[in-house]
This record gives structure tokens, sequence and C-alpha cells, in this order.
């Protein structure tokens, strides 16, 4: 089997992170969504990956390289107009072949892994495999449709009135007649070649596509609130390990990760939370569910429940930061100048809660 991640997407629901940087990239307890997924399919057996790539191409070739940190041959596939999940894999064709494959969405989380769906994808004589999981709000998703018998009568994408609360969740498997299910559908009204419109063209087809509902979490971190909410659990997944160095003034709880060249220095750190490589936390507080990326320098503050990534500084503030995710290079201070003011320089979709 091959596989092919879809990483073409520009993230504009996570403006302005996204305006520097591809939405795949960014970190998850210290690492990058995108990574965790390669690992994901290297940990299911297979080594010849193709990444399907956009306008944030040179971002994801620069930190995924060929795939010899994994142990993988990466290929990638120019996709150069966002038409669809179809379409990605009507362009993939080429790397493809006559391959069964898995195609895994760049952005989403998923509990447990993959290993056990591939496997009984491999051994099976199904033509696909699709992953769904019962979520709140399925009408901002496909969403599939099951028999008494549990097999798929109709998938929708995005349906104003869901027929069911069983949303696609990102992870697909096929075998070749996917091109004749691509080749046979039209664009949707949004323009594109929808991969439900691919699937349900197999099922009305008579070709064999076999439902799984995953029991575990599954996170699409299209929004800031998911990126936490994803961030929450897979710090509480992580092995835990104290590699950097610790002063005695320190408190430092049992869940937290420091990795090698981080400094904690008269502060208390409590789990579950990572300080990544090169961090100096300096007279500070750092609470649960936090993810401190390499090279920040955190003093005389207090954050919680955050995400601060890679070389930002964070220096005497006043009130601590929560629920907040803030991106590289960033510096928060607090201003010597009187009168007391708030000076603020904003990208275009920022948001700021003051109290």
């Amino acid at each position: 089997m091959k596989g092919l991640i879809l990483s073409g997407g520009t993230g504009s629901r996570l403006y302005p992170l996204t305006y520097s940087n591809a939405k795949q990239l960014i970190p998850v307890a210290n690492k990058p969504i995108l990574f965790r997924v390669i690992e994901s399919i290297r940990d299911a057996g297979i080594t010849e990956i193709g990444i399907v790539v956009g306008s944030t191409a040179d971002k994801i070739k620069e930190a995924v390289g060929r795939g010899g940190r994994w142990g993988v041959q990466i290929t990638y596939i120019q996709q150069d107009q966002p038409l669809g999940l179809a379409h990605a894999v009507k362009v993939s064709q080429d790397f493809l072949g006559d391959d069964r494959f898995v195609m895994f969405l760049g952005d989403n989380v998923i509990e447990g892994g993959i290993s056990p769906l591939i496997a009984q994808f491999a051994e099976s004589e199904w033509n696909s495999q699709i992953v769904l999981t019962r979520i709140e709000q399925p009408e901002q998703y496909g969403v599939a449709e099951l028999g008494e018998d549990g097999r798929i009568i109709r998938l929708i994408e995005k349906p104003k009135n869901p027929p069911s609360d069983l949303a696609l969740v990102g992870i697909y498997m096929f075998d070749a007649n996917v091109f004749k299910a691509v080749d046979g559908i039209k664009p949707s009204w949004r323009g594109e070649l929808e991969i439900t419109d691919a699937i349900q063209w197999l099922v009305d087809h008579d070709y064999r596509v076999h439902p799984y509902i995953h029991r575990g979490w599954w996170i699409d971190t299209g929004r800031p609130g998911d990126m936490l909410e994803a961030n929450d659990l897979v710090l509480e997944e992580i092995e835990y390990a104290i590699e950097g160095y610790v002063d005695r003034d320190s408190q430092v709880g049992r869940r937290v990760t420091i990795e090698q060249g981080a400094e904690i220095i008269n502060s208390v750190v409590r789990g579950p939370a990572i300080i990544g490589e090169g961090a100096r936390i300096i007279n500070s507080y750092i609470g649960p569910f936090t993810s401190i990326a390499n090279n920040v320098t955190i003093e005389d503050s207090e954050i919680e429940h955050s995400m601060v990534l890679s070389n930002s500084r964070i220096n005497d503030i006043g009130t601590r930061i929560q629920d907040s995710l803030i991106g590289s290079n960033v510096t928060i201070s607090r201003s010597p100048i009187k009168p007391k003011a708030l000076k603020l320089t904003l990208a275009d979709h920022s948001q700021v809660g003051i109290l």
C-alpha cells in the first residue's frame, strides 16, 4: 500500500497564524500535525508516501524534506488549485498507480493511529474503507447514512439537514477503482470534485465500501479552538521526560516534559505540559495543557491552557494568559511608557481578549 496526505489547504480559518505558515505545520504538543500524520502512516507499515501540496508547497517541502528522518520516501504532488479532495486523488494517479492506498488529511489528529485499519483493509476484498465518527455538528462535514445492515446508503457533503451524526473524519482507503469514480463524477455546486461523490459513485456501482466507526477522539484542527483541544488531548498521551535543566527553586509536576536545552528557573510548571528545546522559563508559572515551543522565553509571567510557538517572548505580563494560541517570533511585554495604555499592532483577522 501507499500513503497519500493532502496538505494543499491555505488554512484561512487559522488566520493570522497561517499567513506565514502552512496550517499542517502548526505544532500540537510541539510536533507539527503533518509530522504526526506521517508517523501514523509509517507506523502502519507504509513507506511510500505522496504529499499533495498547493500554495504552501515550499514551506512543507522545507520542513518535511524527502522523508529520511522517518524512514519513508516522500513524493510531492502539486495541486495548482483547491478543486476538491477527489481532484487531489486524480492528480495523484501517476504516483499511486494500481496500488491500494490510504488517504489522510494533513491537518487531522486521531486517537490510536491507523495501523489496525490498514491491516483490516489490506486483508479484505473491499474496494474502499471510510472512517466515520459521531459528532455534534455533522452539517459541517461529509455525512454518511447507513442502512439497518450497516451498509452505506448515501453520502452527503455538508448537508443542511444531516441524515445522521456520522461524519467522515478525513481518512479513506481505496483501490484503483477510485479513479473510475473520480472520472465518473462532476464538480459540485462549490466547483469541486467531492470525495463524498466519488465514494457514492462506488456505492451506486456496487463496489464494496466498508464503513468503520471510530470510537476514540478525533480533531479537525481547522480553527484555533480545535487546535487547543487537539493540543490538550495529545498532551495527555505523550511520554513525559525531563531532559532539560530545572533549578532547586522550581516545582515541576509529574506530567511535564522538559526537552533538552530548556531551563526552568524559579518557576512552577504543572502538567500536562511540554517545554521545548532551548526554552527559558524564569520566575513564571506554566499551567496545565500548555505547550511552549523551542527557544521561547517566558519571564515574570503566567500562562496556562495555551500554545506558544517558536522564538517568541513573553515578559512581565501582569495578568495570566490563558486559552491562547501565540505564533512564532511574537513579543508580548509590558510597556514602561506612561500613562498606561494598550498599544497594539494586529494583523487581519486577529482576535484579542482584554480583561
